[in-house]
């Protein structure tokens, strides 16, 4: 079987059950995003190298990616069932890592910081805004169409570890965090004491 079927000559592509929509429909948007953080995601585990302690948890991350994609792709109305698994634990599972991470950083996350470091925390920060981008996407669909709710809650708490990944990294190497700004809420505590 050949890769291209010349079936998107047209500006279409198909979706989960065979119907045809533009290829810039917003769930095509929505989908070509989080497509994006997972290759993002990809060069980062090629950046790490194979025995690195974080390559388990993307690995299962890229995975997952790609059956909320699968589900993504296909419209409440198709007949077609997809049997692709249903990340339902994905939030979860992001926030036990952050918590992890967290507890083994010098110091904790008060600040909005500018992107960089390093290598590795500048693509965990590439992922995490194309996380949010993915998420920008997925409210959009959601208003027109049912997405189960395990996918925006997973894609949310995705940014915040990518974001902790990036700290972890430049702790870990002993590189210092710019910092921009005091997060929102605790320039409200230090302003209400």
């Amino acid at each position: 079987m050949k890769i291209y079927t010349k079936k998107g000559d047209k500006g279409t592509t198909g979706l989960f059950g065979g119907s045809r929509v533009s290829k810039d429909d917003v769930r095509i948007e929505c989908i070509g995003t989080l497509d994006e953080a997972n290759s993002t995601i990809g060069v980062l585990r090629v950046k790490l190298g194979s025995d690195h302690s974080w390559q388990p948890n993307l690995h299962k991350i890229q995975k997952d990616l790609m059956d909320m994609m699968s589900h993504l792709a296909r419209p409440s109305d198709a007949k077609k069932e997809n049997k692709n698994p249903m990340p339902v634990d994905g939030a979860e599972f992001c926030e036990q890592w952050i918590d992890e991470l967290e507890g083994a950083m010098t110091s904790p996350s008060d600040y909005f910081l500018l992107p960089g470091g390093n290598e590795v925390s500048a693509l965990c920060h590439v992922a995490r805004t194309q996380m949010r981008r993915g998420e920008r996407r997925l409210v959009s669909l959601i208003k027109t169409d049912e997405v189960h709710e395990a996918i925006p809650a997973y894609i949310n708490r995705l940014s915040d570890l990518f974001f902790t990944l990036a700290r972890a990294e430049m702790d870990k190497a002993g590189v210092a965090e710019e910092k921009w700004q005091l997060f929102l809420y605790k320039r409200f505590k230090l302003l209400s004491k």
